[in-house]
């Protein structure tokens, strides 16, 4: 793993001159995103030594680098998940990549499914922990030193920093927030009426199929993390939403201008 991360970044930095402070991943239906970066590279996954390609709809399948405001970025269009058949260290290797890039400021973005009866499909979620239901770790196997501990201190996943930081920019923005917890599922699957049951007896407010490995493996690394949930659809012990990958785009695409404002302007600020 640490010849191959060294290797694509030996590669990525052959192609670019461009040091990024910050990270971001984006999830279903958030790609425009990239619109409010100042692009000055562009490379595709299918390009890029030893990178996965994503297959999902609504993921693009690119690095993006590029200036918010005075701060250098790379953002990913498309992330790559476990039910897609990748190994979760397939699943979280840009995250190493990102790191020797220079990176130590991760952004993590996705669309969710609502348990928490506060939630409305719409909302936009501040991740304040989460619960790791995935089948498989990223951590599991013989730990590289040079990337972090083999025994990972997860007592503050996502920035207490960084939440602060957005939730005034909120205010100043006038966006609606709330914050949860989110429990990382394996997919691809929606999930049961028992199985939303269960996400809301464990405390989870909202439930999905991504950011928990990537997370792990950036704090690994010591990067500091924020992360922001749009609820696409919602469930309970009684109802559940009929949903479709569609319905979610779209859900979260409506989003998403305020997701974009939210995270462009913490970047700034942070």
């Amino acid at each position: 793993m640490w010849e191959k991360v060294q290797e694509t970044v030996s590669y990525i930095q052959s192609k670019i001159n461009f040091a990024p402070e910050y990270g971001i991943i984006l999830g279903s239906g958030l790609g425009g995103f990239t619109d409010d970066i100042e692009i000055e590279f562009t490379l595709p996954y299918n390009e890029i030594p030893n990178f996965p390609v994503s297959t999902v709809e609504g993921h693009k399948g690119a690095l993006v680098f590029g200036t918010i405001g005075t701060k250098k970025v790379v953002a990913m269009q498309g992330r790559f998940h476990f039910y897609e058949g990748y190994s979760m260290k397939e699943v979280t290797f840009p995250v190493r990549v990102m790191k020797y890039l220079g990176i130590n400021k991760v952004v993590v973005s996705n669309a969710s499914g609502g348990v928490n009866p506060n939630y409305k499909v719409g909302d936009i979620v501040i991740i304040k922990d989460h619960i790791n239901m995935m089948p498989e770790h990223p951590l599991r196997g013989r730990n590289e030193e040079r990337f972090g501990p083999r025994f990972l201190n997860m007592s503050e996943p996502y920035s207490k920093k960084m939440i602060g930081k957005a939730k005034e920019v909120a205010s100043d923005l006038q966006i609606e927030v709330k914050d949860g917890v989110y429990l990382g599922l394996q997919g691809p699957t929606f999930e049961t009426l028992s199985e939303y049951r269960m996400v809301k007896i464990l405390g989870g407010d909202c439930v999905g199929m991504s950011t928990v490995p990537e997370v792990i493996v950036a704090r690994h690394m010591d990067m500091e993390c924020f992360g922001v949930s749009v609820i696409t659809d919602m469930g309970d012990e009684d109802n559940i939403d009929e949903v479709s990958h569609a319905e979610v785009l779209k859900a979260a695409e409506k989003a998403e201008p305020h997701v974009r404002n939210l995270i462009k302007e913490l970047i700034i600020r942070y």
